[in-house]
């Protein structure tokens, strides 16, 4: 199966290495734009949880030292 899978990766990589340089430029563009950008969405959303999460936690840790809390 490995082999299989080097075996086609070494077709397209040869295929993309034979072509004009302008269109290696607009394929690279068309594949990788997409990819990066959402890649980019994907973890400004997780980083976004992330910090939200915790800066709940340590609004409940400073309310719950206050002696008060607040009713979700």
């Amino acid at each position: 199966m490995l082999r299989a899978v080097a075996t086609w990766w070494d077709g397209v990589e040869l295929w993309l290495t034979q072509l004009d340089f302008t269109v290696q430029v607009v394929l690279v563009v068309a594949v990788v734009g997409p990819l990066c950008w959402g890649a980019a969405a994907v973890i400004d959303t997780v980083v976004e949880k992330s910090v939200a999460a915790r800066l709940e936690a340590a609004e409940r840790r400073a309310q719950r030292r206050a002696g008060t809390t607040t009713e979700a």
